[in-house]
């Protein structure tokens, strides 16, 4: 169906006169007659019937300017948006581990939309561990991800954004608890409490104990680093975990790690088999210009 012909139509409609209609849409009246005349012929049915100097609309008409009026509505609806994703607007879809949100992305976020006023964006957040980001940015309901390392498998492009160095906590009452450093091979003998494999940092944390030559006794598993804190504090073992602030307000002694040296990566990912709408890239290139390798350290 031609859409130059349904909006003919729907201007016809309202203003019920083929001349002033012809005028308003800067063609000839024939051409609009013509228009008309073979929409009916498409549809099968009359659309409009005189009534007197005026056109009026018949009762299929009727019912089918609404369907007319609400294409043409959402039509010109995706064009705009279109129009304001090609000028660099729109909405990007952000997946972040936890520790990013606190003060991170926030920051970013903020400073994009400082850049750039007057200008319509948007964002949208979502936390999780970094396999469940990846997913979501493989199956496109994320934009940006910025997570642990992604394995090569995935097949993402992945940049490296910010650094976070590594701390063992043990309960007050640990054996190690009076160090302010400590070997993880000092810990082997001790139960430990682990991230769960689907995080990203759990890799990180294998790699650390593989240099060590040695195997960690893994108590405990889970996915949150502030669960693990908590258990840690209760006495279930100790763990190898970033800073967080936290940390201060638990019965637990931090310890910083000696050796290996390790440094955990925080890193920008992004699917480049799928279109990057150009709000998405300009923000991309912020986060990279912005050039802050922050390391979290206990205050």
């Amino acid at each position: 169906m031609n859409l130059f012909y349904l909006r003919y139509f729907v201007t016809l409609a309202h203003i019920k006169h083929y001349t002033k209609a012809a005028e308003q849409l800067c063609i000839s009246q024939p051409s609009l007659s013509h228009a008309i005349a073979q929409l009916e012929k498409e549809l099968g049915i009359p659309l409009f019937e005189k009534n007197g100097r005026n056109t009026t609309l018949t009762r299929f008409g009727e019912e089918f300017l609404s369907c007319a009026e609400h294409t043409l509505s959402t039509l010109d609806e995706g064009i705009t948006t279109l129009h304001r994703n090609a000028r660099g607007e729109g909405l990007i879809r952000i997946g972040m581990l936890r520790p990013l949100g606190i003060e991170y992305i926030p920051r970013l976020a903020a400073g994009f939309l400082k850049a750039n006023p007057g200008q319509d964006i948007q964002f949208t957040f979502h936390t999780g561990v970094t396999q469940y980001l990846l997913d979501g940015l493989a199956a496109r309901k994320y934009d940006l991800v910025f997570c642990s390392q992604p394995s090569e498998e995935h097949k993402f492009t992945a940049v490296p954004i910010q650094k976070q160095n590594l701390i063992m906590i043990t309960p007050q009452s640990h054996p190690l608890s009076a160090k302010d450093s400590v070997d993880l091979v000092e810990t082997i003998p001790y139960p430990q409490i682990f991230f769960e494999k689907s995080a990203g940092i759990r890799n990180v944390i294998d790699q650390m104990f593989a240099r060590t030559g040695a195997s960690p006794k893994i108590a405990y598993e889970t996915e949150e680093d502030q669960v693990i804190a908590g258990l840690v504090a209760q006495g279930f073992g100790i763990a190898v975990v970033p800073y967080m602030d936290i940390l201060q307000k638990l019965n637990v002694n931090i310890l910083q790690i000696r050796s290996p040296n390790y440094e955990r990566a925080f890193f920008m990912v992004h699917n480049d088999c799928v279109f990057i709408p150009p709000v998405v890239q300009k923000f991309r290139q912020f986060v990279l210009d912005d050039g802050m390798m922050l390391t979290e350290e206990p205050a």
